[in-house]
């Protein structure tokens, strides 16, 4: 019985060093923390309230020379859709038996089509578009929708003050294990 007491107490001494040296260790022993100029590189994600919309500006004329370029072979010379979706139209049919879910019918943030298009946009080159040109196509789709006049120049501020026309339309979750901020009592 002595014996095995001592055995099962240097078992657990054994294993309480292990253990410490182990926590005293990285995960795998390679690597190390990322700084913060290689975690900006990645952090260009933009809310729907334009936060972290990038410097820079573009006008719906240079919007169209880019789209026509780098668009226009997979939503269409005007946005009418093609192997890419249909960016144009479609207002007033969301509650109709086929709706058309476009950026002027469906999207509810401004902001967020810039960061989308910066993100995905070419599907064959995302983020290759300077912010210049992603302010000007972002114009120019709108544009397109009715939603900016021609002479029109977009850069954060201007936006960011964009009111979509289905901004008001989307409901939050009222399932009670997702959390909304929006509702948090008597929902």
């Amino acid at each position: 019985m002595l014996m095995r007491k001592t055995c099962i107490t240097a078992f657990v001494l054994f294993a309480l060093a292990c253990a410490t040296q182990a926590h005293a260790q990285t995960p795998y022993g390679i690597g190390r923390a990322a700084m913060p100029a290689e975690i900006a590189g990645w952090n260009i994600d933009v809310d729907r309230h334009g936060d972290n919309l990038p410097p820079g500006s573009g006008g719906v004329s240079h919007g169209r020379e880019v789209f026509d370029q780098q668009c226009a072979d997979c939503h269409g010379a005007n946005g009418e859709g093609g192997v890419g979706d249909k960016l144009v139209g479609g207002q007033g049919t969301l509650a109709t038996p086929e709706p058309v879910k476009t950026v002027g019918s469906y999207w509810p943030y401004a902001p967020t089509l810039f960061d989308y298009i910066r993100r995905a946009m070419p599907q064959n080159a995302p983020e290759s578009l300077s912010n210049e040109d992603v302010y000007a196509v972002s114009a120019y789709i709108l544009h397109l929708n009715g939603l900016l006049p021609a002479e029109a120049t977009l850069d954060a501020r201007t936006l960011s003050t964009i009111k979509m026309p289905n901004r008001n339309m989307f409901v939050g979750d009222s399932r009670p294990d997702v959390k909304n901020p929006a509702c948090m009592t008597n929902c």
